[in-house]
C-alpha cells in the first residue's frame, strides 16, 4: 500500500524588472546587465523627454515634473507614475506599485531588456 504524498507547491518570486518584462510581452533575462559598462553621470535633465525602442513597440516619456507615461504595443493599459534618479539610474514607480530600474547608458536607456533611444 502506498501512502498519499503531500501536495507539492512550487512558486517563483519575480522582481520588478521581470514583472515589467512579462507585462511588456518580453522575456528578459533579469540577471543581464547593460551591454555597455560605460555609464554617464545622470541628472534629471539628462533623461527628461521622449524615448522609444528602435522598433517602436515600447515608448516612454519622462516629464520635467517627475512623472512618466509609457506605452507598449499590444498592451491596453498604459504605464504611468513617478520616477526619480538613484545612484545614476532612473527608477520608475508605477501607480500599481511596481518599481522598475532603468539603466542610463550613453544616449540610451535600457529597461527590462528593451533599449530605448531619444525621439
Amino acid at each position: 500500500m502506498t501512502t498519499p504524498s503531500e501536495p507539492h507547491v512550487d512558486f517563483t518570486v519575480l522582481d520588478a524588472a521581470a514583472l515589467l518584462a512579462i507585462a511588456m510581452g518580453g522575456a528578459a533575462d533579469v540577471s543581464a546587465r547593460p551591454l555597455s559598462s560605460t555609464t554617464k553621470v545622470v541628472t534629471d535633465a539628462a533623461v527628461v523627454g521622449a524615448w522609444r525602442s528602435p522598433d517602436g513597440t515600447v515608448q516612454l516619456r519622462l516629464h520635467t515634473d517627475g512623472t512618466y507615461a509609457g506605452a507598449v504595443a499590444g498592451r491596453r493599459q498604459a504605464a504611468r507614475g513617478t520616477y526619480d534618479v538613484q545612484d545614476g539610474e532612473v527608477v520608475l514607480h508605477d501607480v500599481s506599485g511596481l518599481n522598475t530600474p532603468v539603466h542610463v547608458l550613453d544616449g540610451e536607456l535600457e529597461m527590462a531588456g528593451h533599449r530605448l533611444i531619444p525621439v
